[in-house]
């Protein structure tokens, strides 16, 4: 019989297998008919899709430490934390479907960015010496420019220049961000490379400090070209490639080391799941040069 503690541990997974069939159903023929680089960018949809599953379950296998999250000037903390678990697997659904993906991807990026103003800029000007605290922050406010990006690339739903504007904004926000991994990474190549929070690089990864600074460095580069808007679409699709390559080198075998370690193990990786997502993303709404 499975406890509480055996369904905290395995509902993200199960969640994240579910959401995986959903859209490899709904992009199995679309994906046939792409080549190369387009093949990768299609995969931005499942790769958010997927985090945003995960994080929704855990509004309900960890309700209690998420209520802990919510400002206390809010009432009703256990009611936002299933409201907001809802949310977010409604629109994991929705996006790894394609039914009406543009709308669940918008409100995403609107719900995300209500994060970052409601908890992530209070929490960094009450210590503005906290790296973490930044990190978190600046994470937060790249996944919904992603969020927003993805809204973007369904070019029927919008106006011309309301479509440029959010992408305009999505593109500066995911640039500042990587800009700021990648200093991050360069300063600190100890943590875990991607987003670097309060992770190290385990020490029987290969040349863990190497994955640090070779990350730091490439996501430096492809920041700039970002910021500056210089083959945007390319950056963002490779530093996307590189994300993902992150994924499969770094946190994969960090998950099979301990698959029950959903803290410390399987949300940092979908964690960086969803920033190889939100580049991708990005680079999908964005025009080729």
């Amino acid at each position: 019989m499975l406890t509480a503690v055996s369904w905290g541990v395995w509902l993200p997974y199960l969640a994240a297998f579910a959401i995986l069939i959903v859209a490899v159903s709904a992009t199995r023929n679309e994906f046939a008919q792409n080549q190369g680089l387009s093949k990768i960018v299609l995969l931005a949809p499942v790769f958010i899709a997927i985090p945003i599953a995960v994080f929704g379950v855990q509004h309900f296998t960890a309700a209690q430490f998420v209520a802990r999250m919510v400002p206390t000037w809010i009432p009703g903390h256990m009611f936002w934390t299933l409201f907001v678990g809802v949310c977010l697997i409604a629109a994991a659904l929705s996006i790894a479907a394609r039914k009406y993906s543009w709308l669940s991807s918008a409100l995403l990026g609107l719900m995300i960015l209500l994060f970052v103003c409601l908890i992530s800029v209070p929490a960094i000007a009450g210590a503005p010496r906290n790296r973490l605290l930044w990190a978190v922050g600046v994470r937060d406010l790249a996944f919904s420019a992603g969020a927003f990006s993805l809204a973007a690339s369904h070019k029927e739903a919008w106006k011309q220049q309301d479509r440029y504007r959010v992408l305009t904004l999505a593109r500066f926000f995911i640039a500042v961000a990587i800009t700021f991994f990648g200093v991050e990474q360069v300063l600190h190549p100890e943590f875990a490379p991607g987003v670097p929070l309060a992770k190290l690089t385990p020490l029987w990864i290969p040349v863990h400090l190497l994955w640090g600074y070779a990350t730091g460095a490439v996501f430096v580069v492809g920041g700039i070209c970002l910021l500056i808007n210089k083959q945007a679409r390319l950056a963002a699709t490779w530093l996307g490639l590189v994300t993902l390559l992150l994924v499969a080198i770094i946190y994969v075998p960090i998950v099979v080391a301990d698959p029950s370690d959903i803290g410390n193990a399987f949300n940092y990786l979908v964690d960086t799941l969803l920033l190889s997502g939100t580049l991708l993303a990005l680079a999908g709404a964005l025009s080729p040069e």
